[in-house]
């Protein structure tokens, strides 16, 4: 239990200060930008509270929040990723379900699942950062294009960090 709690603990600060010291600052063409850290709220457990992760969801947006100037985007952006990653993880739920106290990750669900799951779940995060961002519904396809470019560029991110990773299940 201790472990777990420092293990998530050192993942939180570290991503906060990655995004908030170095990809804040990565844009590619203009149009499409990381946001790593919403892999924090995607890697949870799927046991975990779901008071629990709507709480970290909301200070790990509000830590962004607060190194990027963004008045609560990444926040609001966070909380609605938590409170709509059960219906996503029941959507996704494999035959026989998910083992007890497993992540959703690469290396215990497999390539396809977490590929499936991370691009929507990233791509619920960014279009709901971009849509707020620009405050019109008439910016709408402008908001998909940077969503869907800002997806891509995060997924190819997290993939590499999930390759780096991965332990594969391994039955003797």
């Amino acid at each position: 239990m201790i472990s777990g709690v420092v293990k998530y603990g050192v993942q939180f600060v570290f991503l906060v200060l990655l995004q908030g010291l170095v990809l804040n600052n990565i844009h590619v063409f203009g149009v499409a930008s990381t946001y790593f850290y919403v892999l924090f709220i995607l890697l949870l457990p799927v046991e975990y509270n779901k008071v629990v992760v709507l709480f970290l969801a909301f200070f790990l947006g509000l830590s962004v929040d607060l190194f990027s100037s963004s008045w609560g985007l990444h926040a609001f952006s966070s909380v609605f990723l938590a409170f709509l990653r059960p219906l996503l993880l029941r959507f996704l739920a494999p035959r026989d379900g998910y083992e007890f106290n497993s992540s959703p990750n690469w290396s215990t669900m497999g390539f396809g699942w977490f590929v499936t799951y991370a691009a929507i779940g990233v791509f619920i995060h960014h279009f709901t950062i971009h849509l707020v961002e620009a405050f019109r519904f008439s910016e709408v396809l402008n908001v998909f294009g940077r969503a869907s470019a800002s997806t891509i560029f995060t997924l190819i991110i997290a993939l590499l960090a999930q390759l780096f990773t991965y332990r594969p299940n391994r039955t003797l």
